[in-house]
């Protein structure tokens, strides 16, 4: 597994766990929509792949705190189903690490898609705002990761 899906776990179980329904917070964005999980998601894919980024890794989040919380002695449903899709882009990657090689947490970038066991037929989309910071040219390339993110969402969402 990879050390960003923790995070990332981390941050999505925040959001569903706290308020889902909210439109944003500091660190993530959540939107949503009615329809069906499967079919928003491949919105999502083809909005990825419609910029010419590759699927990286899909995490079945749902289905591993399912069978983990069997083990744990955890009895609710946290999600109908969940997933995190993880991809790339070598222009938007390059420009922020060139911009400061800190940047390199921001990577890969990260869009989770998820439904809630009393409403399934709201799917809910959400992913990490990059937290801009360093040089003017740090600034901008990670505005530009955050445009990107949005920009996906936001056509996944039509």
């Amino acid at each position: 597994m990879k050390a960003g899906w923790f995070v990332t776990l981390a941050i999505i179980a925040t959001v569903a766990l706290g308020n889902a329904a909210s439109a944003a917070s500091a660190d993530a964005v959540v939107r949503s929509t009615k329809g069906e999980f499967k079919d928003v998601k491949e919105r999502v894919l083809h909005a990825i792949e419609n910029r010419g980024f590759v699927l990286n890794y899909t995490a079945r989040i749902g289905a591993m705190l399912e069978r983990t919380g069997k083990d744990i002695g955890a009895r609710r449903q946290v999600y109908a189903e969940a997933e995190l899709l993880e991809f790339c882009s070598a222009r938007a990657s390059r420009d922020t690490m060139e911009a400061d090689p800190r940047n390199i947490v921001f990577c890969p970038y990260a869009i989770a898609i998820y439904t809630l066991p009393k409403d399934k037929a709201r799917v809910y989309l959400a992913y990490r705002r990059p937290a801009a910071f360093g040089s003017e040219q740090s600034v901008k390339s990670l505005r530009a990761v955050e445009k990107l993110l949005a920009d996906i969402v936001g056509e996944a969402l039509k």
